[in-house]
């Protein structure tokens, strides 16, 4: 599959001991930020545009720096901050200087650090736009550190109400808007403080007072109420309460752990099971809707900010972007490919004596593997069958009992990913020809125009990969036929919670839909849900409906699978190809917690998703497929 830009990572750690603790027992002072380090390339796998962290010190004397931050730009990011903080750490002492003067004024070594990888959503890019962001002010709890796994629906909206509060935001982008509305709630929240002790207590005890009694949850509550998306948003402030908080549908995914020396927050489960060297049942998953906070204190508490709302955990989450290595997730994966069992067998009339299984490396292994499993118990429930069909007529003897148990699944590795071209450095059709050599095969283990190729995959969006590289390379092979399997559903919607695909062309599913429509006469019907789009704009949230779901609606899912698959079978193809997707029902069995479907169904979670894919085929009808 051609990758999609990857939901973003989030790692957030909270120190709750003084750091001379962590030298004693660890033999270092880089405890926290050697934990950051690894939990942010352990989920490298979800952003590789940027990445950036940030650090906040508690007992830094005025006069010197308090928060740190750190930004970089590309693959590289990870490796690039961290070297930058290397060297500006490596001019200290640290063996000749007391663990108050490195607790009070060593750069990057704090209490609480926020580390993010990102992977653009809006389809902005720079290093202005790499998290964390930082709001600053000369007072401490006034400052704040935000990062996030976030897409907001309805950043307009949330943009004008902080113009009307008089604000004057510097960028138009969803994090900045956060940022600004979080940090006016948090202002306000000093103001609250400021008020009661006001008269009551001299500076700078009064400034102490605001920092010890600051309520994040108060903050959280007056700000997230109107966003509308999926997200798991982080902070700090600058005097040391920190806070991660989910979406109420759980669309975006967020794990905790703590014990008496640390609290860690990060996307994944795995990663925290592998850094922290914890039990599964140790990392708690955060409840949607509710927020983690940590205060100045270092007192955990989790808290009900927005209410629970349906479960919309999202489905893609385990199909495609998160690690395979959770327990959960790998026995998904494999319940995905078993699935899809009965239609491989259809498809290849059940001659699997002349049927090649294989797998597009690397993300659809752990499918592969399910798949395998379940066509093995097919072929043993087979053979069963036939050792006591061949007993009952008295015909079972060595030779027969041989023969039947002689026959094996034949499974191959087909697909060699060979090397990451570079294919930027040429267009048109010289880039064409780069991209398909992206695979290789392993010629000699079909047999030419006699087995059928049955390869999987785990998505199929554009199609654009398996077009110009895989169905051309499976071809050299010169199977019989080719099926190419899916054990995700077809991809018919634009996601609009943390993955950049917005654009209705953008999918193989919906031009296939589109080019049906044409083919049979129903070409109103194009014209019809555009002017429905239309209609929906005006309309409150609770009339709001997915026009683009009549685009599909004349045909079954087969029909436009087969549409599919001659559109992306290249003109010079020997063989048949077949495609075949993962069913909704399959997709819910295999995956039962994590309902979220919009990719495949167009059942939004929010509002701001139905108005925005209403949005996006009026662009497209219109011609301007890239406006967002």
């Amino acid at each position: 599959m051609e990758p999609l830009k990857h939901e973003c990572g989030i790692v957030e750690i909270r120190l709750l001991k003084p750091l001379e603790y962590y030298k004693q027992k660890y033999g270092t002072y880089f405890y926290g930020l050697g934990k950051l380090y690894l939990m942010m390339e352990k989920q490298h796998n979800r952003g590789q545009e940027g990445a950036g962290l940030g650090v906040v010190k508690l007992h830094t004397t005025p006069g010197h720096e308090y928060v740190f931050r750190e930004r970089a730009l590309g693959s590289s990011a990870i490796q690039e901050i961290f070297d930058s903080v290397r060297r500006e750490l490596s001019a200290i002492d640290y063996e000749n200087r007391p663990p108050e003067w490195i607790e009070r004024y060593a750069p990057f070594l704090g209490e609480i650090y926020l580390g993010h990888l990102r992977y653009s959503t809006t389809g902005k890019s720079g290093l202005s736009y790499v998290h964390p962001f930082l709001r600053r002010n000369n007072w401490r709890s006034r400052n704040l550190l935000m990062c996030g796994n976030f897409n907001m629906t309805n950043v307009d909206e949330v943009f004008q109400q902080i113009v009307n509060s008089g604000q004057h935001p510097r960028i138009y982008s969803d994090t900045v808007v956060l940022l600004e509305q979080l940090g006016y709630a948090l202002d306000k929240e000093n103001h609250r403080i400021y008020r009661q002790h006001r008269g009551k207590l001299p500076e700078p005890d009064l400034t102490f007072a605001i920092e010890d009694n600051l309520d994040m949850a108060r903050v959280l509550k007056a700000a997230a109420p109107t966003w509308d998306g999926g997200f798991v948003i982080c902070g700090a402030t600058g005097s040391g309460d920190m806070f991660a908080l989910r979406d109420r549908g759980g669309i975006r995914p967020a794990f905790y752990y703590y014990d008496d020396e640390i609290v860690v927050v990060a996307s994944e489960r795995p990663v925290i099971q592998t850094v922290m060297n914890v039990h599964r049942r140790q990392v708690e998953e955060l409840t949607p809707g509710s927020a983690l906070i940590v205060s100045k204190k270092g007192e955990i508490r989790i808290v009900d900010v927005l209410g629970r709302g349906k479960n919309q955990r999202c489905s893609f989450e385990r199909i495609y972007f998160s690690r395979g290595s959770d327990a959960d997730i790998y026995q998904e994966r494999k319940a995905l490919g078993r699935n899809l069992v009965p239609a491989i067998l259809e498809s290849v009339r059940y001659d699997l004596d002349h049927t090649v299984f294989s797998f597009i490396p690397n993300t659809a292994e752990v499918a592969f593997i399910g798949m395998s499993e379940g066509l093995e118990r097919y072929l043993d429930q087979l053979k069963t069958d036939r050792i006591l069909a061949a007993q009952q007529t008295g015909t079972l003897n060595a030779e027969r009992l041989s023969e039947i148990m002689s026959h094996k699944l034949r499974i191959e590795k087909v697909a060699i990913k060979d090397i990451k071209l570079r294919t930027f450095i040429a267009e048109g059709a010289a880039r064409n020809d780069l991209a398909a050599h992206v695979y290789d095969v392993t010629y000699g283990c079909v047999h030419n125009h006699l087995d059928n190729l049955v390869v999987i995959d785990d998505s199929i969006v554009r199609g654009t990969t398996l077009r110009q590289s895989i169905l051309r390379i499976l071809d050299r092979l010169h199977p019989r036929k080719i099926v190419v399997v899916s054990s995700s559903p077809q991809v018919r919607y634009p996601d609009y919670y943390g993955i950049d695909m917005s654009r209705m062309s953008e999918f193989i599913a919906f031009r296939a839909a589109v080019e049906l429509l044409r083919e049979s006469g129903q070409e109103d019907v194009l014209k019809r849900v555009y002017e429905n789009c239309l209609a929906q704009a005006s309309l409150p949230d609770d009339e709001l409906v997915n026009c683009v779901k009549d685009i599909y609606r004349p045909f079954t899912a087969r029909q436009i699978s087969e549409k599919i698959a001659q559109m992306l079978t290249p003109p010079e193809a020997e063989a048949e190809v077949e495609i075949i997707f993962q069913s909704l029902e399959g997709l819910h069995e295999a995956v039962p917690n994590h309902p979220g479907d919009w990719y495949f169904s167009g059942d939004y979670p929010t509002p701001g998703g139905i108005r925005l894919v209403n949005q996006a085929y009026i662009n497209f009808y219109e011609g301007h497929p890239d406006k967002r």
